[in-house]
């Protein structure tokens, strides 16, 4: 674990990056992740990220890529077109949230 500063507050990130302590998230961290992924978040990319907070917080886990599509109101094609190094990691990682089970 390495602690970061991010929209200046400091936050524990695990190995791959994903925020230790979801409550510390913010709107103002995620851009700050979003551009370390190289992505410059849109609405639409809003809304899979706020998907996966509310998604998490009813359920306590971030849903895989199949569910997001699934669930989330955005095709599969559109997501990896949104989020190209992987939908479900990505999108998670920018709301804060743990990996969700199954990503790589």
């Amino acid at each position: 674990m390495t602690t970061q500063t991010l929209a200046g507050v400091s936050v524990e990130r695990d190995a791959e990056g994903f925020l230790t302590d979801p409550s510390l998230w913010s709107e103002a961290m995620a851009v700050a992740i979003a551009a370390e992924e190289g992505i410059a978040l849109t609405e639409r990319h809003w809304e899979v990220v706020r998907f996966m907070r509310h998604a998490y917080e009813t359920t306590g886990a971030g849903p895989n890529v199949r569910l997001l599509a699934k669930t989330s109101g955005v095709p599969v094609k559109e997501l990896y077109a949104l989020f190209p190094r992987g939908p479900a990691k990505t999108a998670a990682k920018i709301a804060g949230i743990p990996k969700p089970h199954g990503c790589i």
